[in-house]
This record gives C-alpha cells, structure tokens and sequence, in this order.
C-alpha cells in the first residue's frame, strides 16, 4: 500500500520531534492522536465518543464512533439500541461498544491551533517525564554543568537533558557565578512539579566534599577505604573521619595524597575550605578525642544514654579546642553525632567540689547527720537517700570510722526520710487526682504518680494514651546543634526502653491489646534485634583493633 505525501510527512514530523525532544516515537504520534480526537468532538459534538488512532507505519488516521449497547437510548450521540446493535454486530452484549466510522476531518483555524496545543503540551508532558525518569535515580552523584542564568542569588544550571539550580544557601560563602561559567555541583534531591522536575543541586553539602574525595582518592572508590563521617562549615573548615579496610594503608595518608595533591584537589573545589582528615575509632571516646584535633584532652566523661560527653582540656588548650566562634566543637559534635561539652581543668574541679558540696549538704539534711559524716558518705561515692537506704549494711558499717550500730541507724534515718517523702508524695498525688490503678503500673512510683497529675494524666486511659516521647522526651538535631526537649519522667532517669514498657502494661490493663498482641510485639522486637546484631558483625570484624 502506496503512502501519500500528507500521510507521509505526518510521520516525518512525528520522528522529528521525538528525536529533538528525545522521548519514544509512539507518545509523538499518540499526541497527534489526542489532538485529531479533541477537533473531532468540537466538530461532532462534546458528547460523542470519539476515537482517533494513527496508524505508526503508514501515517493513516481513522476516525470512529464509538456507540455503548443500551435497553433504552438515552443519548443518541453515544448510545445505541441493543436491536441495532445486534444488526450491525451478531455477538453485540449490553456494555460493549459499536464503533462507527466517521468522515476524514478538515481542520479549520481554530481547530488546528487547539490541535497544536494539546500536541505541545503533551510533547512537553513527555519531555519533562523524560527528565525526571533520568534525574530520579541520579540522586548523590555529582554534575557538571554550565550555569544559564542567576536569578536572586539562585543559580540556575544547564546539565544537557534538564535544568538544575542551585539555591543562594546552597553556594559557598563568597562564591560568585557568571553566565557561561563552568560548575560542579551535587545532586541531593530530585522532584515532580507541576512546572516540571525539579533539580536541586548543592556545593554545601557534606556528601559532596565526600564524593569529591571518592573522585580523588582511587582506594575510596574501590572500597578499601571508607568515608564514616562529614562535617563542614562551608568556605571555611571542614572534618571527615576515615577508616582502612586494609590495615596496610594508612587512610589518612592516602587521603592526603602525594605532598598533598589529592586533598588540595578537593580543598581547591570547595575555594579553599580548610579540611582535617581524621581517622576513625570504633571506640566513641577515642574518636572524639581524634575529632577535637589539634586540641590535646586530657580526660573525658562519657553518658552513653544521653549520647553526650564532657571533655577536660588544659586551661591553655581551651580556645583551641572550642575553636573560632566554636568552631571546632561544632563540627566534632556534626561528625561524631555526639552533644559534646568542653571544660578546663580548674571548670571540672571547681564542678566536682561543688557536686561533693551538695551531696554532704543532701545527707546533712535528710539524715539529720553532722557535716563530717556527710563528707564521708558523698566520698564513699553515695549520690542519694536511696542508696544508703537500700545498700547491703555490710557496705555501711565497712566504712572506716563507722561501726554496725551506726550504719543502721543512718540506714534507718534514710528509710524514715523517704517514707516521709513517699507519704508527702501520696497526698499530693491525691490532691491532683491521680487514679490509684496508675500505682499497678510496673516500674510507676509515688513521685512519678504527682509529674503525671501535673501534666494532667490522672487515669491510667490517660496514661495508656502517652507516646513514650511524652514520658521521657526527645531531641532533635536543627543546624548541627542538638535540641533536647523534656519529657514528665526525664527528672527520674527513666529509659525509653522502660517507658515503653510501662505504657504497654498500661494499655494491656485497659484492654487496649491482649496478651498476644505483646508477646508478638516482644518476638518482633526480638527478631529485629538479631538482624541488627548480624548486620553490625561484618563492620565490626573489619574494624582495626
């Protein structure tokens, strides 16, 4: 079968424009479709169902009707009479559609300029899913690209296939982009809009001084060695912390290069970004001994629960180790995840002196004892009532200067103090108007029964609906800093993992779930557990001792 000339070129300019616009032949010519069936209904009429298909190897466009199989026929522009449908189609069934074929269509101005529309919109609909089907995927890599435009301090960059900006917050400080300029940039997040996908590119990223050195150092890209951490004050200072996985190269030494080369590549990219490559310890207060580099420590405190740590430098070394506008701190706490507190000598001193002084002044006042038997029990290493109440008496009366005749009576005296306690505790619980059941709650005491009222949850359904955070609180990490919000029982010390489990007898007393459900919910914790012990194996056995 002959192609005519129009037919033709139909499928000329339908290859011409998915070569142009690099998208699949069949979505030009299923636009064209669209297009001839959105003149057609303007022609027949918006109510008829109207079909348009084009044939992909001859250009043939045929028009049809399409009728659906009615009892009775409501709308005669779409619908048809099951009789007549039977006459013209044998295996006709109610539902099924008649297509009718329709006259060749001649386009008119204004229908050939709606045509157009829909095929340029439909083109560019295909354009953009196109582009972001590419970029989606293309999420951590760096780009190259060339920068098209600036608009307010954003710089918009031409990548070949797409467009990707970089926001004013995203630029290095003091960095200046001209039409045409060369830049590099990466890819840290990809989304679908309206308006298209939307790139966006970053140069203050922490993983881009990462992939800059995986470009850099060869031993990075094979694996052997391993970037743990990044931590950067963009233009100005920057930490990154490395392990070996090969206990023959030093990954410190490789990532610096040969006098230096790979690094000053990378400190080159970043307009002279100080960098301190730090090596990794599997060992937390080793590593944030490194991370505070160059300032010497002396000793450090760590309070594994809070994930924070005290360190104790030389009077000396202090601006150092806190650095320029704090500097240094910050960017140990970004790359090592923990709050870190830095103090001089004499500060941790001065702070032990004055905990000793509280301690002896506590047991002064609660064990009715003179100030010389409380300096011997806060240096013994007691830190409250309950443990010289509850401590073997054997503990006490070991004490030197003390006999068994007066550890049990500075035990009775603590006892006595935290009865009084507990029953001034109990009547303030009362007079908030916390339900009695809280007290079957495992682990709930008298003082956790009045931080409750005081929060207003007074019946154990107001207990059984706090989420665990309510109870001992939350952090969150904004701008490198960490934010530390309260919960009603972080005054007591009490663990996540044990306010979980109080909220869950809670809410099993409520019936709110059943036995079942918390034993499933221990097995699932329990499961999750091993997978997590057996992930952390590998890592563990390749880490250097």
């Amino acid at each position: 079968m002959a192609v005519s000339a129009n037919k033709l070129e139909l499928l000329q300019i339908a290859d011409a424009v998915a070569r142009e616009k690099l998208i699949d032949k069949d979505i030009v010519i299923g636009a064209m479709a669209d297009a001839i069936q959105k003149a057609a209904k303007s022609r027949y009429g918006q109510e008829t169902n109207v079909r348009a298909d084009i044939n992909a190897k001859t250009g043939e466009i045929k028009l049809q009707r399409l009728m659906e199989v009615v009892e009775e026929v409501e709308n005669p522009d779409n619908q048809i009479a099951f009789e007549e449908a039977r006459a013209k189609n044998p295996d006709a069934q109610f539902g099924d559609f008649i297509a009718e074929p329709l006259p060749p269509l001649d386009f008119g101005r204004i229908a050939a300029q709606s045509a157009k529309q829909v095929i340029v919109q439909k083109v560019r609909e295909a354009e953009r899913d196109k582009q972001y089907e590419e970029f989606k995927d293309r999420v951590g890599e760096i780009v190259n690209g060339t920068v098209k435009r600036v608009e307010y301090g954003n710089v918009i960059v031409d990548l070949g296939r797409g467009e990707g900006i970089i926001r004013r917050d995203e630029l290095i400080p003091r960095e200046m982009y001209r039409y045409g300029d060369r830049v590099r940039a990466y890819i840290y997040d990809v989304r679908r809009e309206q308006r298209g996908p939307q790139i966006f590119l970053s140069r203050t990223h922490p993983q881009f001084m990462a992939k800059l050195f995986q470009m850099e150092v060869p031993e990075i890209y094979d694996g052997i060695i391993e970037i743990k951490s990044v931590a950067r004050d963009p233009g100005s200072r920057a930490k990154i912390a490395v392990i070996s996985n090969d206990s023959s190269i030093d990954p410190v030494g490789a990532c610096v290069g040969m006098r230096g080369s790979r690094v000053q590549a990378v400190v080159g990219e970043l307009q002279g970004e100080k960098i301190d490559i730090i090596p990794w310890q599997p060992d937390a207060a080793s590593f944030i001994v490194n991370a505070l580099q160059p300032a010497q420590v002396v000793k450090v405190v760590l309070d594994e629960d809070a994930e924070r740590i005290e360190v104790v430098v030389p009077d000396e070394q202090l601006s150092l180790a806190i650095g320029r506008r704090g500097q240094n701190v910050r960017l140990a706490s970004q790359l090592t995840g923990w709050d870190i507190d830095i103090l001089t000598e004499d500060e941790e001193s001065a702070r032990r002196q004055k905990e000793f002084t509280e301690r002896t002044q506590l047991f002064m006042d609660a064990l009715d004892v003179d100030e010389m038997v409380g300096q011997v029990l806060a240096s013994e290493g007691f830190s409250s009532i309950e443990e010289v109440a509850f401590v073997d008496s054997e503990e006490v009366s070991s004490i030197e200067g003390f006999d068994e005749e007066t550890a049990e009576e500075i035990q009775a005296r603590a006892r006595e103090h935290l009865d009084r306690i507990e029953a001034e505790n109990d009547a303030k619980r009362k007079e908030l108007g916390v339900a009695d059941e809280i007290r079957e709650v495992p682990g709930v005491t008298t003082a956790m029964m009045v931080a409750l009222g005081k929060d207003d949850i007074k019946s154990l359904e107001d207990f059984a609906g706090c989420a665990v955070d309510d109870l001992v609180g939350w952090r969150e990490r904004v701008d490198g800093e960490t934010k530390i919000y309260e919960g009603t029982f972080t005054p007591f010390g009490t663990t996540r993992a044990e306010a979980e489990e109080m909220v869950l007898s809670a809410r099993l007393a409520v019936g709110w779930i059943t036995e079942e459900d918390l034993a499933a919910e221990y097995a699932e914790e329990g499961e999750e557990g091993a997978e997590g012990e057996a992930a952390e194996a590998p890592a563990t056995e390749g880490a250097p001792a």
